[in-house]
């Protein structure tokens, strides 16, 4: 008997607006978060590590941003320029055979500053030919309505989601998109990695930190992170009242967190460590907060102000399914002195001595992928989606071709347990979209030179090159993966 994933399952890809669309300032679009990010080139772990003074920004970084067009230093208004070569890349998608692709709508494209009353047509229409030319190929859209780029004026003006006002404004957003794209997209999630807002306030909340008291933000960020949780379930219901079929997921960043040894104290530590990231699905899937997340409230002295009515749409409308990004896991103790440190995913963590790690740091551990799928789906007990995956490497492109034998390992072992996780612990796994199918600008350092396409783009970390596609090996690879539900991957 032939191994297969199940019947029906989405094999994909994902990408970001903020990292991949381009067009800053083009059709209607207005400015968002993303567009003044600043380009790093980290030469040292301690750079590289240093995921917080990456994500931050102040008012005078912003103000600096507004007074030029640079896209040098500022890579994401260019990107990959999906903006004008949509026709050409969702082509390519549907040429490896995509079931679904994952992207988001860019808020900024459809609400310039996100408090307008009335949003931006031609923006709207940008995504209405994604989506025609989407269903040319049968490919499901599976669409981020909040992927790290709320309207920078909405930062500024509002203070983003720490204003209660933000609720609206998003919850119109949504509104919007899903009466337009009703018989277009099925399938939705609400807040990209909405845990993040914890590790990286400016680019997920739109929170400026330098406006408030250092001894009172961490407070400000679960503040925020409250009114996003009741977007969030506000967001289910106009998407299941404006789209009765369709599904509507949560997306976590999976942070899958070891004991470095056996000692309690370290064990414990793990423990806490991964309830500080299942708090946001616990709260998200069970429509509550946890009991530990409100004891964390209570002994920090924090007073979120949330209403009964909160709490009432919090529970009434929660999400469908689990979806999560997936690409390393770490190991942490109760006292690290002395430790290697590595980076990972927007955190820095003790290195595994076990398993190999990325150009970048990351580590590479496909187990650690079926111990996330079991621990999710035990804890929950509803369908998973893998929303990102895949390994940010340098390639180079020689005579147009790349030769990235080592994408395709990492993908295969992962893919693997992804199977296993299925066969052998009966996990419900709706689908799988490796990150940046086409090249993109890495989030955490802004670098195009940190690729995990299937396709090459001809763009350097300065902006430099012609944006011309090439198919790397791993293109036809994983069209073959697609072609056989897995099959070519599981043949004894």
């Amino acid at each position: 008997m032939t191994k297969q994933f199940p019947e029906g399952f989405l094999w994909g890809g994902a990408t970001a607006a903020n990292q991949f669309e381009g067009g800053w300032k083009e059709g209607g679009k207005g400015i968002s978060v993303s567009d003044v990010a600043l380009f790093t080139d980290p030469k040292s772990l301690k750079e590289l590590t240093d995921v917080h003074g990456l994500c931050d920004i102040t008012d005078e970084m912003i103000d600096q941003a507004l007074a030029t067009d640079d896209e040098v230093y500022y890579p994401k208004r260019h990107a990959s320029d999906f903006y004008h070569h949509w026709k050409e890349d969702i082509k390519l998608l549907g040429e490896m055979g995509f079931k679904v692709y994952r992207l988001s709508i860019a808020w900024s494209r459809i609400f310039p500053n996100g408090d307008e009353l009335v949003p931006n047509e031609a923006g709207l229409k940008f995504y209405d030919d994604i989506f025609d030319e989407c269903a040319k190929y049968g490919i499901e859209p599976l669409v981020t309505m909040s992927h790290y780029e709320p309207p920078l004026e909405f930062a500024r003006k509002y203070n983003g989601w720490y204003d209660r006002r933000a609720i609206d404004f998003f919850v119109r957003y949504v509104d919007v998109i899903t009466r337009r794209y009703k018989n277009k997209v099925k399938y939705w999630l609400t807040f990209n990695e909405i845990d993040s807002i914890i590790r990286h306030p400016f680019m997920t909340g739109g929170l400026i930190e330098s406006r408030f008291k250092p001894e009172e933000f961490e407070e400000v960020c679960f503040q925020a992170m409250h009114h996003q949780f009741v977007a969030s379930a506000l967001a289910t219901k106009v998407t299941h009242d404006n789209i009765p079929d369709a599904k509507v997921g949560c997306m976590l960043t999976k942070l899958t967190y070891y004991p470095y040894t056996c000692k309690p104290e370290d064990v414990l530590e793990a423990q806490q460590r991964m309830r500080s990231i299942y708090c946001f699905s616990d709260t998200q899937v069970h429509g509550e907060y946890p009991a530990y997340l409100l004891s964390m409230y209570k002994n920090k002295g924090f007073n979120i102000n949330m209403t009964e009515e909160d709490l009432r749409i919090m529970k009434e409308y929660p999400v469908d399914f689990i979806s999560f990004s997936y690409y390393s896991s770490s190991c942490v103790a109760k006292d690290d002195t002395g430790l290697n440190k590595t980076a990972g995913n927007t955190v820095t963590a003790i290195k595994n001595p076990h398993i190999p790690s990325s150009d970048w740091g990351w580590q590479i551990d496909p187990i650690g992928l079926r111990v996330s799928l079991v621990d999710l789906y035990d804890r929950y007990r509803k369908p998973l989606f893998i929303v990102e995956n895949g390994l940010g490497a340098k390639d180079e492109l020689i005579d147009g071709k790349v030769h990235d034998d080592y994408r395709i390992d990492y993908l295969k072992q992962h893919c693997q347990a992804m199977y296993e996780a299925i066969h052998e612990d009966g996990v419900e796994l709706m689908g799988y979209t490796t990150w940046g199918c086409i090249d993109l600008v890495s989030n955490s350092t802004n670098q195009m030179s940190k690729r995990y396409g299937f396709v090459y783009v001809d763009v350097d970390d300065y902006g430099n090159g012609s944006y011309k596609r090439y198919k790397k090996d791993s293109f036809d690879w994983y069209k073959q993966v697609i072609a056989t539900n897995g099959a070519s991957i599981l043949e004894d």
